[in-house]
């Protein structure tokens, strides 16, 4: 298997003109490549019999070169030559056929219809890329983060296999464009928030305090991300009947002790909250769903695959009752103040391992600041603090089924609140 040396001009990206550009790369460059590439990979593995994953297929590399002129196994296209690189194709495949997503519909989203390219790069400068019908989110990784993913495969495939309910990131492909010298790396994922439900608030949370609020320049977005101090200041808790407080509880337990198995710390919960009861007093849908009646497929994410609700249930049946295109799976909770609200989460940014910068990081902060509240921690530490926060600054227990915190709670009555029109 040939290597090629990380080019180092940084994972950055700018605005040139009007388009932006990654790595050099022009953003429609990028997305034309991703989906010829995915579109030629996925192809062909459709020729491939199932079996059974072994150990050495999550080492596997397949390469193809995809020249402008086109060639007799690739077509003809209006970017730069580019190598396309597939990592793990047969285990991705299975990890994908886990979640019950068909080859023909993974193509449909990331081939078939434009992508869309989020306004928000990351902290570490990714790009990211949502699919037309909002399953899917690409993600740009840095060279560490796609090695790290590709040693984790095995243990992350043996995890899947014993715990498929988790609300850990699904990984679907890790692919590689190389042009001109330079890789961009990509991962896709499960998308955690819809955008055909609109989110009232959106949290990223650690457990950690220091520095933990939303700058001046985030809370002036029109959907800004807040932080673990601005949840304190602004809910008093999330409640939940006590069956679902309890799994949700159970699954991210077992979703800490996995991360911290493989040194994991850093991570954050995303979390998503939306407003039942203003949703109704602003007059009825969340939203105009994209899509039409053309006969084609609604471009508006259909719960096709893993939900918030799916991912924290026993068996599946409850969700699957509950998950309706207008609830698009989110977990029913009320607010401190008895409102009826639909929670959507998943664990984000778990690609970030316990080594040494990691460590020297976190000797320096706690030499400074209280080395308790500091985000970095060793594994266990920082699993342990994650789940006490969660566990009972964000996430409660309501006394009796939908009994809301508040006297007279009321209960949450999905078909009432959520029936079209």
């Amino acid at each position: 298997m040939s290597t090629t040396v990380e080019n180092g001009m940084g994972g950055g990206f700018s605005n040139t003109g009007r388009e932006k550009t990654y790595k050099k790369t022009t953003s429609s460059a990028l997305k034309g490549a991703i989906q010829l590439g995915i579109g030629y990979t996925v192809g062909n593995l459709t020729s491939k019999p199932d079996r059974d994953v072994l150990m050495q297929d999550f080492y596997v590399v397949e390469s193809v070169f995809l020249p402008s002129e086109g060639s007799n196994l690739t077509p003809a296209h209006h970017y730069p030559d580019f190598r396309f690189k597939t990592y793990a194709p047969l285990a991705f495949r299975y990890f994908r056929d886990l979640f019950g997503i068909k080859p023909d519909d993974y193509l449909y989203s990331l081939v078939n219809e434009p992508l869309i390219e989020l306004s928000n790069p990351g902290a570490s400068g990714s790009l990211f890329y949502l699919t037309s019908d909002d399953e899917f989110i690409i993600k740009t990784v840095q060279h560490k983060e796609a090695k790290f993913l590709q040693r984790l495969l095995p243990g992350y495939y043996m995890n899947l296999n014993q715990n498929p309910r988790t609300l850990l990131p699904k990984f679907y492909g890790l692919y590689c464009i190389q042009s001109g010298g330079i890789n961009i790396r990509l991962v896709v994922m499960n998308n955690v928030l819809p955008r055909s439900v609109h989110m009232n608030y959106m949290y990223d949370l650690k457990g950690s305090t220091y520095k933990r609020r939303a700058s001046r320049k985030e809370r002036e977005k029109a959907s800004p991300t807040y932080k673990d101090l601005d949840f304190q200041d602004m809910l008093e808790g999330l409640y939940f009947d006590a069956e679902t407080y309890n799994n949700l509880m159970k699954t991210l337990q077992r979703d800490c002790r996995v991360l911290e198995s493989f040194k994991i710390m850093d991570y954050s919960l995303l979390l998503g909250v939306h407003v039942l009861d203003q949703q109704h007093r602003e007059g009825g849908e969340a939203g105009p769903a994209p899509g039409g009646g053309d006969g084609k497929r609604p471009v508006v994410q259909r719960v096709l695959y893993s939900t918030a609700l799916e991912s924290i249930q026993g068996d599946g049946k409850a969700a699957e009752a509950l998950t309706t295109d207008h609830t698009m799976g989110g977990i029913p909770a009320k607010s401190h103040k008895d409102e009826k609200l639909l929670i959507f989460l998943g664990i984000i940014d778990i690609l970030q391992s316990y080594r040494l910068i990691k460590k020297l990081e976190h000797s320096w902060k706690a030499l400074v600041y209280d080395g308790d509240s500091v985000s970095v921690h060793r594994p266990g530490f920082y699993a342990d603090r994650f789940m006490k926060f969660m566990s009972t600054r964000v996430f409660r227990k309501t006394q009796s089924k939908w009994a809301g915190p508040s006297r007279g709670g009321g209960g949450l009555d999905l078909d009432l609140d959520l029936a079209p029109g």
